[in-house]
């Protein structure tokens, strides 16, 4: 495909451009180009892959600049498919690379941590979820090298909740929206819209708010910290404020841009409430993490799901779980092992 039919010009000096995703049904990330008065500036880079490299530098110079020339890079958050190419963007340019504080604590574990502890980690979390010997068997016995993103690329700056941040010329303001990541960051470009279109500027939103996937709600935590956090209660709040913001367009990292946001808002919201009630459903007898995840509707039957996958479903089932014992409708059924959860 020609990097011309992978670049949309959305207007007021600011483009898109479909990065993809090797092996992933997603597709692409849509990295962003913003113009500014020191040159142009990365929302976002894409996977490092070489064949995405090739497709961000020819869609850069399709914008009508080059990969040299970059001023910045802003992550969103740390997933591959945002982060991976920021530290080959940043030794080709010298461009700095910035990202909020909590994600970059994420990327600094990673660096640190060898792929063993990893395993172990998650082969302890999942036992402690009910998952059977067949599934954790692959993970006692997976080599290292399996494992994507070992050395991200360790950013240069930390976003600040609330700042505008370094474009000169432009008014790009960070917007801390927990839930996804817990670093997780939309950016608000607070100018007219090109097209004159009503509501406050363009919100480009990583994968907070997409016009029809609902983002993963999941647990990134530190091996060493027991403080039990509510990612989808911060998923939540951040969705309320993001609606407040009333944007004219939203740019979201996955997908197209749309001008519904509110709307998108409210469906999501009423997703997760679906959610939640069936959550408390299931919960009328005592199941582990495992059993709920494997009751639970996902986009295809659980025995279609796999192993990977699997370990996504439970995380995600363990985020609405804490967030139900948080707001006291379930609880931990005393003596279990492994723990089962009973609705309150």
């Amino acid at each position: 495909m020609a990097a011309s039919t992978r670049v949309t010009d959305h207007g007021g000096g600011v483009w898109s451009i479909q990065v993809p995703i090797p092996d992933n049904p997603l597709g692409h990330t849509l990295v962003y180009v913003v113009d500014t008065d020191r040159g142009p500036v990365l929302i976002d880079a894409g996977w490092d892959d070489p064949a995405s490299w090739d497709t961000l530098t020819e869609g850069l110079t399709a914008c009508g600049t080059s990969v040299g020339e970059l001023y910045g890079v802003i992550v969103t958050h740390h997933h591959p498919d945002h982060h991976g190419l920021s530290g080959r963007v940043r030794e080709a340019s010298g461009a700095w690379v910035a990202m909020h504080a909590a994600d970059l604590a994420i990327v600094r574990r990673t660096r640190e941590t060898r792929p063993g502890r990893w395993f172990t980690y998650m082969t302890a979390k999942l036992t402690a979820a009910g998952a059977p010997e067949e599934h954790l068997a692959p993970l006692r016995t997976s080599e290292p090298r399996t494992l994507p993103g070992l050395s991200p690329a360790l950013p240069d700056r930390e976003i600040a909740p609330g700042e505008l941040l370094d474009l000169p010329g432009r008014r790009l303001r960070a917007i801390w929206t927990p839930g996804h990541t817990p670093g997780h960051v939309c950016l608000h470009l607070e100018e007219s819209h090109p097209a004159q279109l009503i509501g406050h500027g363009r919100l480009f939103s990583g994968d907070h708010l997409l016009p029809e996937i609902s983002p993963h709600i999941g647990l990134y935590e530190d091996p060493d910290d027991a403080t039990v956090t509510d990612p989808l209660g911060d998923y939540l709040d951040s969705l309320e404020r993001v609606g407040r913001l009333a944007a004219a367009e939203i740019l979201p990292a996955h997908q197209y841009a749309f001008t519904h946001a509110l709307s998108r808002v409210g469906e999501l919201l009423t997703h997760h409430e679906q959610r939640l009630a069936g959550l408390l459903t299931l919960l009328a007898d005592p199941l582990t993490l495992w059993q709920l995840a494997e009751r639970m509707e996902w986009n295809r039957p659980w025995a279609d799901i796999p192993h990977g996958s699997r370990n996504i479903a439970v995380s995600e089932v363990e985020a609405h779980l804490r967030h139900l014992v948080k707001l006291g409708r379930a609880e931990a059924v005393p003596g279990t092992d492994p723990v089962t959860y009973v609705a309150v």
